[in-house]
């Protein structure tokens, strides 16, 4: 009964090959480089650099949280990307070599997060505004890599900054805005002073964007009442304001300024418009979920609109048509299943739906909608012509891959919602497991289906299915802290864990399980004993495994938000994959041992190359 250590952030990090999801909550995260042939956004901890033409990826690791703010400096050479940290700690700013696609500097001074950040026309400069809990502006030296001043972003009468905007023209202007603040400041680099001279903006407090005219003659704010203000710039006064009858509902959440003098106007409610900067009139579209980014491409033949349900759209100047060019969960992914033997297709699933992708291009296939239900868990059967799947309305449903029909509705099939499911390799029976503990067995038929037995040991949700190869005998994990075993002579495996997940070694003899006590452990299957015991994670529940084909690896996340790679038999860390944002909900090795995907609960799908080719 051997207790291993388990390895740093340092060892051997997986290859992230692909990422379907983008974090639309991030204000202005969506942004195209000047070289008009990427899009850059934000994922988890990484930033993503996705090719125009064909979609492919590159990512920008060094973050160690969530990705908080992007800018890409004027002439392209430079990004800068800020995250959020833990209260008490230091939030980073990187910026980014864009060229060598590497870190050019690593930039810590503000606490718990970086709300916004902005470069100086000529790269000189870049400005960093702190969230909440800092509440400072800092300008810093690109060339040097050092701050030159800092100060309160705010007036002690006023709310929080939101935003800062440098100046198009002038290296040593630029403007910051939020709750009841609106500011110019003008930087002093002999005396290495920043001075703030705030604006009049009359009645309306509330900002939440703002966009600087190409000419530096106007700053244009956005508010969260839905009116837009135009503002001299350089008298500080209140100069206009509209739209006089229907305001922007749920807010603006971003302005740009097109060449042509017009602005694009984003929405909390989801409204996209191009509106006049001098009448404030609108030509008004309508987009799902609230825009949170405009990115304009070039002189503005085309934008890109990213919103808050992870969707990115691509509209041209002309017709100002909508086209939906990616898509991504914008909830928690509660699992995951790769098709079987094919390793071709997977399939996902969170709330309100389940959606079936490629594995080699990370676009959606199909998307099967079941309105204001969660999809807890979900299987493909061994023959590919089914998906089956665990609902929170107490419902097993069964579609057909390739047009998403229904092809059978299992009703009552648990009382408090079904949590968990598997289908045997005969592809005749179903078990699932339910929130009030219960396992059931199904039988299919050509016209409907059969309750074979109902299995009532666990006392509280049964959280993991595992099947045998035989189909004569099955694992079941449980937040009761139990596992057990079932088959005709019924045997138990009972542990002091919270079980969240459990696996069968290929060859069946030993199962392995693991949960909120953070440990890995092995056990026998014959008589229940534990064989062995590993630490899983330093932080945080275990939230999913699943081992290789061959037996000779698996892989866990969690809590942590690490992708881990184990040998079985040694009980070492061999890899780690750091990108994920949120806990790791589930993870799955695909059938050759060439890919690892792994789901995470802010909405993440991750593709990793598997680095142990199988032995099989």
């Amino acid at each position: 009964f051997s207790k291993m250590a388990v390895e740093t952030r340092d060892g051997p990090q997986l290859e992230l090959e692909a990422a379907i999801g983008f974090n639309g909550h991030v204000i202005s995260g969506l942004r195209v480089h000047p070289d008009r042939e990427h899009l850059i956004y934000p994922l988890g901890c990484t930033v993503i650099l996705k090719r125009i033409k064909d979609c492919k990826q590159e990512f920008l690791h060094g973050h160690t949280n969530n990705v908080s703010c992007i800018s890409v400096s004027k002439s392209g050479l430079h990004i800068a990307s800020g995250q959020v940290t833990f209260m008490g700690f230091k939030a980073m700013i990187i910026i980014w070599d864009y060229v060598q696609r590497s870190i050019y500097a690593e930039l810590q001074l503000h606490q718990a997060k970086v709300e916004a950040l902005a470069f100086s026309p000529n790269d000189k400069y870049l400005v960093s505004l702190g969230g909440q809990d800092d509440g400072s502006i800092v300008v810093w030296n690109i060339e040097t890599k050092q701050a030159i001043c800092g100060s309160p972003a705010s007036p002690h009468s006023a709310g929080h900054c939101l935003t800062v905007q440098y100046s198009n023209t002038n290296e040593n202007i630029f403007v910051s805005a939020g709750s009841g603040t609106l500011s110019v400041w003008e930087l002093d680099l002999p005396n290495r002073k920043i001075r703030p001279t705030e604006c009049q903006t009359g009645k309306l407090k509330r900002i939440c964007m703002s966009s600087i005219s190409e000419d530096d003659r106007f700053i244009f704010c956005g508010t969260t009442s839905g009116d837009i203000m135009k503002i001299n710039l350089k008298t500080g006064l209140l100069s206009d304001c509209g739209p006089v009858k229907t305001k922007y509902s749920l807010g603006v959440n971003v302005l740009r300024m097109m060449k042509s003098g017009d602005l694009l106007v984003g929405s909390g409610s989801g409204t996209f418009t191009l509106c006049s900067s001098t009448t404030f009139k609108t030509l008004k579209f309508k987009l799902e979920k609230g825009v949170t980014s405009i990115a304009l491409r070039g002189e503005g033949q085309q934008f890109f609109v990213g919103t808050e349900a992870a969707q990115m759209y691509r509209f041209s100047y002309q017709d100002f048509k909508p086209e939906l060019i990616s898509t991504s969960h914008n909830s928690a992914v509660k699992d995951v299943a790769i098709a079987f033997g094919t390793s071709e297709l997977f399939a996902t699933c969170s709330k309100e739906d389940i959606r079936l992708w490629h594995i080699d291009k990370p676009k959606e296939l199909l998307r099967i909608t079941v309105p204001n239900m969660t999809c807890n868990s979900l299987d493909f059967m061994v023959d590919g012509h089914s998906i089956i799947s665990a609902w929170d309305d107490g419902k097993i449903r069964v579609f057909a891959p390739e047009s998403g029909r229904v092809m059978l509705i299992i009703h009552n099939a648990h009382r408090m919602g079904v949590t968990a499911i598997a289908g045997t390799r005969d592809c005749k029976r179903i078990v699932s497991g339910g929130g009030e503990g219960q396992v059931r067995v199904w039988e299919l038929q050509s016209r409907g289906h059969r309750l074979l037995e109902t299995m009532k040991e666990h006392k509280a949700t049964v959280a993991c299915i595992k099947i045998k190869s035989d189909d004569k005998e099955c694992v079941t994990a449980s937040s009761d802290g139990a596992c057990i075993i079932w088959d005709i002579v019924l045997q138990m495996v009972i542990a002091n864990t919270m079980f969240r997940t459990v696996c069968y070694h290929p060859e069946e003899y030993q199962i392995i399980t693991s949960g909120t006590d953070r440990k890995v452990a092995y056990w026998d299957v014959y008589d229940g004993s534990a064989i062995r015991e590993l630490e899983g994670s330093k932080s945080g529940a275990i939230n999913g495994m699943h081992i290789s084909q061959d037996g000779k690896h698996f892989v866990t996340g969690g809590d942590d938000k690490l992708v881990k790679v184990w040998d079985y038999m040694d009980g070492v860390v061999t890899h780690m994959g750091i990108a994920h944002g949120g806990s790791i909900t589930s993870i799955k090795i695909c059938s050759n041992s060439r890919t690892l995907i792994s789901t995470s609960a802010d909405g993440a799908i991750l593709r990793w190359r598997f680095p142990h080719p199988s032995s099989l």
